[in-house]
């Protein structure tokens, strides 16, 4: 008896695991790959084709005066992160129908100048006097409201990784921090333009194409506030 109830839950087992596997059990993700033109865009090569020799503004390593902006592979530049996500959206939806049919009977008459024609559209009409009628009404009414109002500011160093031929610069960073075993994590990438870069070596993070930000935070704290993977497997399957 046993192992028969076993055979039958087996497979009602299989079917809610292969469902939850496909429904959205897992948290969002970014990727940090490359957009496919910064791949396909060649590298900007350094040309040296002269030598600027006893120039104050030298090219070597340490020149007198220089420029502290990132210009080249492997520099540094700083990324302001200051993004505000505000939204209000409000919908209302009415709607109803009525709906109503109706048959009669009884469309034999008599002219009333004879009894027997009378007497037999009588018992006509008696026969085929059915009437049919019906009636539906349908009704609906539904009211949503949603509001948003998000903020985040850090500061994140970055490196170029790739100088694109056209001159602009696909940067990527990230910065980790473990305080009282709560690790926070802050990754980003994008494509920035060198005059968009400040005097002091900074640039906002609204002026990154193709931006990607993520700010997570793992430990005890996090695993506290999300939902077991079993609970979002009956939320993924049940109907109602």
């Amino acid at each position: 008896m046993i192992k028969r109830i076993l055979i039958t839950l087996l497979p009602i087992c299989a079917i809610l695991f292969l469902v939850g596997c496909t429904a959205n059990l897992t948290d969002p993700e970014i990727t940090f790959e490359p957009p496919v033109y910064v791949e396909q865009m060649p590298a900007l090569e350094d040309r040296k084709d002269y030598t600027s020799t006893g120039s104050i503004f030298g090219q070597g390593d340490n020149p007198l005066f220089s420029d502290h902006k990132a210009m080249h592979t492997n520099d540094i530049v700083r990324v302001v992160i200051s993004e505000t996500a505000k939204s209000s959206n409000t919908g209302a939806k009415q709607l109803s129908e009525d709906d109503s049919s109706s048959l009669g009977g009884g469309t034999f008459t008599g002219n009333g100048t004879n009894s027997s024609v009378d007497s037999i559209v009588s018992s006509l009409n008696g026969v085929t006097n059915i009437g049919f009628s019906g009636n539906s009404k349908s009704g609906f009414k539904g009211q949503s409201s949603a509001t948003k109002d998000a903020s985040f500011t850090t500061t994140v160093s970055a490196r170029v990784v790739k100088v694109l031929q056209n001159g602009n610069y696909f940067i990527a960073g990230k910065r980790e921090i473990l305080v009282d075993d709560q690790k926070q994590i802050i990754q980003l990438s994008g494509v920035i333009r060198p005059y968009d870069i400040d005097q002091y070596n900074t640039i906002d993070s609204s002026k990154i194409s193709d931006a990607r930000i993520l700010y997570k935070t793992e430990g005890d704290v996090d695993r506290a506030t999300k939902q077991g993977w079993g609970t979002k497997i009956v939320q993924a399957v049940w109907p109602f």
